[in-house]
């Protein structure tokens, strides 16, 4: 069963147990379009009007590239001779260690150094195993394509990088200059040590205008222990400048032409993600940078496909964008603007609206206690925890208040249902009367307990993909991401549910046997359930559980006392 599935199951079974239990035991406008820069002048749409062979599969390695019409590239018949030697360049800094090719100067490993990979051990790799090398490029004229990725490019400096903390930022530029013709081809990346950021710019030559495609790859290589979990995370987000943000999973995924104007797009995984954002790191984005669509594509992989990001270019015009590859961190995508955040879009897409933005609220709050106070992660959810009981104190006090009320008037409520079995109009009129003289409402009891479930589906979406809870040990639990190896804690939580129910219970005072078996068959559910979910996850609602027993048995004291009052009295109009 996946993880959302079960969830979901919980949810269900939780609401069912709460509004049945307070009902029957009563206590109790723009069209999609190709961006088109204009060194000139301002954007102007267009669709992306791709010969099919961009959206076809990816060249084998050593291909040439196609002929092009009337700009001096290789005509029929002519070989386009390897112009360069092939090296691999190292660019290495304390945060990733990059590898290229000149072959296409494209990527063909990726390392995040400060992110160990759980499934095989040493760094998070970015390219997976066996996948054709990352960043290779396309350029169309008209109905003609030139595939860079299969010619020999020349590198500076050719020894690569190396770069320290605190060291300014360093290029590696890429070059590409066609024998025979005026064709030429640019590309470099700045190299920020402390930064996940890479600053990439180029430009193109020989052509007056043509669309440059740039492959994104077909997502990150898995990195965690289970790997099926992970899979059903691998997706391709985007911000379109109209349309929003929109996630399409890689396994649900089809070819398809995505049209822009986009702000940005991406691949991520679980924790980690790789995107592509408009503009270069130290200027406002104007309407000549966004991105002109996506091209997507089959993958060589299983269930992938593989991303293109399209732009034009005209000669002479120098592109630029960032490019970002780095772990999902909350703040530091915040920090990259245009909503990078929402790359993991928390939530099913009918609910996002809703949670995104306790979403927002949650992080802050989680990493505000974890930086500002020094306080473990571990720490940090059992905290957040207490601090939610007490968050929701006064409606779960309302709520209380309501359900005593109600089960205060349900005598009455039986007396004029009774005496006015045969007489519809007159039962009206006095139910409506009581509930003026008394404050009744049958749903008083349920809506303030139904509000807090946005903040808790957040929180679960919240702890399942947090990558500062990634590998973070706490007392037995060796990962805050994965389940407890021992399954102590959901244990724990169905044992405080139980006690939940069963305070409850008490105070109602009914032989009911339903709600009895509710008891006993609610905590092994919520045990199956919860199992194998986040420990994290886990720890929160077993914290937040017991954190409730105080103000279960205040109710139950409560209920008591309101027992030991004078019943309530019917005053009939006449």
């Amino acid at each position: 069963m996946k993880t959302e599935a079960r969830f979901l199951l919980a949810i269900s079974l939780m609401l069912a147990v709460l509004v049945g239990t307070n009902q029957l035991f009563p206590p109790p406008a723009v069209e999609d379009a190709g961006v088109v820069a204009d060194s000139a002048g301002p954007v102007t749409t267009a669709p992306l009007g791709l010969p099919d062979d961009v959206a076809g599969s990816t060249p084998a390695t050593g291909a040439q590239p196609t002929a092009a019409v009337d700009q001096g590239f290789a005509q029929d018949g002519e070989q386009t001779p390897q112009v360069a030697a092939l090296v691999d360049v190292v660019v290495e800094g304390p945060r990733y260690r990059y590898r290229f090719t000149t072959l296409g100067a494209r990527l063909t490993s990726g390392e995040l150094l400060e992110f160990g990979a759980i499934n095989r051990g040493g760094p998070v790799q970015v390219v997976p195993d066996g996948a054709t090398p990352y960043l290779g490029s396309k350029v169309v004229v008209g109905q003609d394509t030139v595939d860079l990725s299969g010619v020999a490019f020349t590198v500076e400096p050719e020894e690569g990088l190396r770069l320290n903390s605190g060291d300014g930022p360093q290029t590696l530029t890429f070059a590409y200059d066609h024998p025979t013709s005026d064709f030429t081809f640019r590309v470099e990346y700045a190299f920020d040590p402390d930064a996940y950021t890479v600053g990439v710019s180029g430009s193109l030559g020989g052509v007056d205008r043509a669309l440059l495609v740039t492959d994104l790859g077909e997502g990150l290589a898995y990195a965690e222990a289970d790997s099926a979990l992970e899979q059903r995370s691998m997706a391709y987000v985007y911000n379109h400048l109209q349309d929003g943000i929109r996630s399409t999973l890689l396994e649900k995924a089809d070819a398809e032409v995505v049209e822009g104007p986009l702000i940005w797009a991406a691949l991520r995984s679980k924790f980690f993600v790789t995107a592509v954002l408009s503009g270069s790191a130290d200027e406002v984005v104007d309407d000549t940078e966004y991105l002109g669509g996506l091209l997507v594509r089959p993958g060589e992989l299983p269930e992938r496909v593989r991303i293109g990001a399209a732009r034009t270019v005209s000669e002479g015009e120098t592109y630029s964008y960032r490019l970002f590859v780095g772990p999902q961190q909350y703040a530091l995508l915040s920090s990259l603007g245009d909503d990078m955040q929402e790359v993991n879009p928390y939530g099913w897409r009918f609910f996002r609206p809703i949670i995104r933005p306790f979403v927002s609220i949650i992080m802050t709050v989680l990493t505000f206690l974890h930086t500002q106070f020094s306080m473990g992660y571990g720490w940090v959810l059992i905290v957040f925890g207490v601090m939610m009981r007490v968050v929701l104190f006064p409606l779960n006090h309302k709520a209380m208040k309501a359900q005593l009320r109600n089960m205060a008037v349900q005598p009455l409520v039986k007396q004029i249902q009774d005496k006015y079995k045969d007489k519809p109009e007159k039962l009206q009129k006095e139910m409506m009367k009581l509930y003026k003289d008394h404050g009744f409402n049958p749903l008083a009891g349920c809506l303030p307990m139904l509000l807090p479930w946005p903040v808790l589906i957040a929180l679960f979406f919240v702890f399942q993909n947090t990558i500062e809870l990634r590998g973070v040990p706490f007392l037995w639990l060796p990962d805050l991401s994965a389940k407890d190896p021992f399954y102590i804690l959901p244990v724990v939580l169905a044992i405080s549910m139980f006690l939940m129910q069963w305070i409850s219970l008490r105070s109602i005072d009914t032989d009911n046997p339903q709600m009895k078996m509710m008891m006993y068959i609610m905590p092994p559910m919520m045990l199956f359930i919860f199992m194998n979910l986040a420990s994290g996850l886990n720890l929160y609602y077993a914290t937040a559980n017991i954190a409730t027993l105080p103000q279960q048995i205040w109710i139950a004291r409560e209920r008591a006392r309101m027992k030991q009052g004078p019943p309530l009295t019917l005053t009939v109009s006449d």
